[in-house]
């Protein structure tokens, strides 16, 4: 390395984000993530011996892919090359590949691959990977926002140990940030900063549990932030939030935005108002969409609870075109009670149950004709039986009359099972009724 280079990588290095400057160096320095990296568990395990194969990281932004993939390369005897993989395309995948083949024969050493974002690659970058990592030419690091059983190709799955990180806990933040103030060589350590618990805390809610947003809102709060008489900078709730506000941070592609409104539908769905009641709040505070809420509540309307309480679906749409049309603030309060509507209505999914078993016969069951009497009865349908013998429902005793309805194909099938919660009870009984009912011949008793 020239002087030039050396002295490039120097300056960088120290005007690099905080987040970068305080990255761990080893295994044992990163903080969180003890379900897979704590002693004695099978990753931990796997590093240190030097014996790690592929494996796919999986985790929301900040949560340590990255690091802990640089923590291994400096730990490896092995190798470590990265790519990433919103810049890289197939030339450069076999490149790697070319010169991993060429150490392992020249010089006995294998290669580690970290590959940041490995979801960007298309199904032809991935395959490309394949032989390589089934050969072992090649040990895959792969690291994902996005869940890898759907966006990553199955094959390089099934070669892999997939390892999800979870978004870091409280203690874990606050132990990042106290680090990030204290310590002199890579941190803020060097400038006389006052920070409050509570101000901490409000940068660790803010947070989300990720270290790396963490990191961000102290050195932006700190740079922007006037030293006082004292030269000191004195860090408070009103200074952060002068930057930062939780929409500012709330990533509506995010794993989080999407694990919200799933557990937001799943209390709907569970009957409990309560959690419904936080799912909705976190949405409304972080700035989400009022009509993709709107949407989902009735959706789970529709699908959740169905005709055990029909009225569901009227309340959801009502407070949909409500919301729209009133707009936020008071948005929160349509939306609030359409949703604890539907959290504390009686539940079915007989509809969606019973659609889906008729879609199914459709794509599978030929079925030849409808039903003669069914047909259209024009003047010359007529003529071939079209509408011929269709019994009008309202000529005869309680409009009901037994007749055929569906295909010869499906004569006695079922779709609608129809359960005993709320209104669907009603509707097994009239439906009951009507089959018991005392019919007097073939044709029925038609009304007078």
């Amino acid at each position: 390395m020239d002087l030039f280079n050396y002295a490039s990588q120097s300056k960088m290095k120290k005007e690099s984000p905080l987040a970068l400057k305080l990255r761990p160096q080893t295994i044992d320095d990163i903080v969180g993530q003890d379900h897979i990296l704590g002693k004695g568990k099978p990753l931990y395990n796997l590093i240190m011996a030097d014996k790690l194969s592929s494996i796919i990281l999986y985790g929301p932004p900040g949560t340590g892919k990255t690091t802990l993939a640089y923590a291994i390369a400096n730990t490896t005897k092995k190798y470590f090359e990265t790519i990433n993989a919103t810049l890289a395309g197939i030339s450069d995948i076999k490149k790697v590949i070319e010169e991993s083949k060429y150490r392992l024969v020249t010089n006995n050493q294998r290669t580690i691959l970290f590959i940041d974002e490995i979801h960007r690659f298309n199904k032809q970058q991935q395959d490309a990977l394949l032989p390589s990592v089934e050969e072992g030419t090649i040990i895959l690091i792969g690291a994902t926002t996005e869940n890898p059983f759907f966006e990553v190709n199955k094959a390089l799955i099934s070669r892999s140990l997939v390892f999800e990180l979870l978004p870091l806990d409280n203690n874990s933040v606050k132990k990042i940030l106290y680090n990030a103030i204290s310590n002199k060589e890579k941190g803020l350590g060097f400038i006389n900063i006052k920070i409050d618990e509570d101000s901490i805390n409000y940068i660790v809610t803010l947070s989300n549990g990720d270290a790396r947003t963490a990191l961000n809102i102290l050195e932006a709060t700190v740079y922007a932030t006037k030293a006082n008489e004292n030269d000191e900078i004195v860090i408070n709730i009103k200074s952060i939030e002068g930057l930062f506000n939780r929409k500012a941070l709330y990533d509506t592609n995010s794993d989080m935005h999407y694990d919200t409104i799933s557990a937001f539908i799943k209390s709907m769905r569970g009957s409990d108002p309560d959690a419904t009641l936080y799912y909705l709040a976190k949405m409304i505070d972080s700035g989400e969409d009022i009509r993709f809420i709107a949407r989902r509540i009735m959706i789970c309307a529709a699908e959740d609870v169905g005709l055990a309480d029909p009225n569901a679906l009227v309340v959801a749409s009502a407070a949909a075109y409500a919301a729209d049309f009133v707009g936020l603030p008071e948005a929160r309060i349509i939306l609030s009670e359409a949703a604890l509507y539907i959290a504390c209505a009686p539940k079915s999914n007989s509809s969606i149950v019973g659609i889906e078993k008729a879609l199914e016969d459709v794509r599978n069951i030929p079925i030849k004709t409808i039903p003669f009497h069914l047909r259209t009865p024009n003047l010359k349908a007529t003529d071939i039986g079209h509408g011929i013998g269709y019994k009008y429902p309202h000529d005869y005793k309680n409009n009901y009359i037994k007749q055929q309805y569906l295909p010869d194909e499906l004569i006695n099938k079922k779709y609608f099972y129809p359960t005993n919660n709320g209104y669907e009870h009603n509707i097994i009984n009239y439906l009951e009724g009507l089959q018991n009912e005392n019919i007097s011949d073939e044709n029925g008793e038609k009304d007078n």
